[in-house]
């Protein structure tokens, strides 16, 4: 059976992808982020008891254990961000940062309002994880406005 009229002519496929819903998304995406990434920045605030003493310098990033106002353990390792931590994982991780760098430096943040006690434990899980010294952070003491 033959059809009258007009042959039909076959399209030809198209090999291209329309990419302009992805750019969409993409944008949104975009903005979304940059509107929430500073509101990421989870900090712990630690007021660092005030000393004059000397600033030590060293090339390496130290490891560093925060020990807030309520005896809760944060640990920063280099350049990696502020992760809270239990007694037992501290233990674990840095005795293997320890391990693979044992010239490691490791500083004890305690906060002045937090329990001598929860310092000094944050010390002896230090220990126990095989760090051979252990320094303390202070902030440097500012000068007093019309101080004689």
């Amino acid at each position: 059976m033959q059809t009258l009229g007009r042959p039909r002519k076959r399209r030809k496929l198209k090999a291209e992808i329309n990419v302009v819903p992805y750019i969409d998304v993409m944008l949104v995406l975009l903005i979304i982020f940059m509107v929430t990434a500073p509101l990421l920045n989870l900090g712990v605030d630690i007021q660092l008891p005030q000393s004059k003493a000397k600033s030590i310098q060293n090339d390496k990033e130290p490891a560093v254990v925060s020990v807030d106002q309520d005896g809760k353990l944060y640990l920063t390792l280099g350049p990696a961000k502020r992760e809270p931590i239990e007694p037992q994982a501290l233990v674990a991780k840095v005795s293997a940062f320890v391990r693979e760098n044992p010239q490691l430096q490791v500083l004890v943040a305690g906060d002045t309002r937090a329990d001598y006690g929860r310092v000094y434990g944050a010390m002896v899980l230090l220990q126990q994880s095989g760090v051979a010294k252990v320094g303390l952070m202070s902030q440097p003491e500012q000068q007093q406005q019309g101080a004689r």
